[in-house]
């Protein structure tokens, strides 16, 4: 799965993924739920993105927000506009910073999710997945979750191990991982720190997950999908890294060029997308792409790449 990545996996991404190396589902970024409204829950731009598949891949609409009947009934808008797949955002580390409890920020009141659960399980008619980290500052917390999870049948889980406080220090605690799959009936996906084909193959092995979801390690490195596909261990060396960074780069310049208007809005996706990237090999050409201005500019430092 790819991970929903607020601000880079908008659907030009997504559109260029399931192209060139299909993901076998993909997210949405988050949709915010609209607490104060009381009918149009969802912005019209999210309702225009919902829909039951991508390219005939299953596309997942995210969920955050908070209040049963708000995300109630966001959960009908979303499956009226053509959504068949939704998800409720747990995980998020900066929802907690808002007004109202969200994403990560819900876990610490877990009693409202003994009514949101249920009742989204009964309004969504479709798959319904939760996303979450495995607490809010108790690693340990998402096994007192497991069982309301199980009760209301959500379909899935994808968990990253590390805590809503943590935010994204230290290293994702996939001991976690393997105890909550030993656990639970549910299928479980687990989520961050894969980075290598050796790192996601391992971690299905020793966790027993049903699936990998890859975030920032995918959008680094898109063709991570089929090294993990084919069960390659080996990495590219230098100049195939050199061609796939070069090749990357300049299709996504294309798709959102189409999206997008203007350098300005163009270039600070396609920077948004090299903060992903640590490949200490290409160090200095990133620096030199971050500081492009002009599109132009950004093409020229590209095609220099080798």
């Amino acid at each position: 799965m790819l991970a929903p990545m607020q601000g880079l996996t908008n659907r030009a991404l997504r559109a260029l993924f399931i192209d060139w190396v299909r993901p076998d589902v993909v997210f949405t970024e988050f949709m915010r739920v609209n607490t104060a409204a009381p009918v149009r829950r969802l912005s019209a731009g999210d309702l225009r993105e919902a829909a039951a598949a991508e390219g005939d891949v299953p596309l997942v609409v995210q969920l955050i927000g908070h209040g049963r009947e708000a995300l109630v009934s966001a959960a009908l808008a979303a499956q009226a506009a053509g959504a068949v797949h939704l998800n409720l955002n747990l995980g998020c580390p900066y929802g907690r910073m808002t007004t109202g409890l969200t994403g990560g920020g819900m876990l610490r009141q877990p009693e409202e999710l003994e009514e949101i659960i249920p009742a989204l399980r009964q309004a969504i008619t479709g798959s319904f997945s939760v996303k979450l980290r495995s607490g809010y500052d108790d690693p340990e917390q998402v096994f007192s979750l497991l069982p309301l999870f199980e009760a209301a049948s959500v379909d899935f889980l994808v968990l990253h191990p590390r805590t809503v406080v943590q935010e994204y220090a230290g290293v994702a605690d996939h001991g976690v991982t393997a105890a909550v799959v030993r656990q639970t009936r549910l299928p479980v996906i687990a989520n961050g720190d894969v980075r290598t084909a050796t790192d996601g193959l391992r971690l299905l092995e020793e966790t027993g997950a049903a699936g990998l979801m890859l975030g920032r390690g995918a959008i680094a490195d898109p063709l991570l999908f089929q090294r993990l596909r084919s069960r390659c261990h080996s990495e590219p060396d230098r100049d195939e890294r050199a061609v796939q960074f070069r090749v990357y780069l300049q299709k996504l310049l294309n798709c959102y060029g189409k999206l997008f208007c203007g350098d300005t809005q163009v270039l600070g996706k396609l920077k948004a997308v090299l903060a992903t990237m640590d490949d200490p090999d290409f160090e200095k050409e990133r620096k030199r792409l971050k500081k492009a201005r002009t599109v132009k500019e950004f093409f020229a430092v590209l095609d220099g790449i080798g």
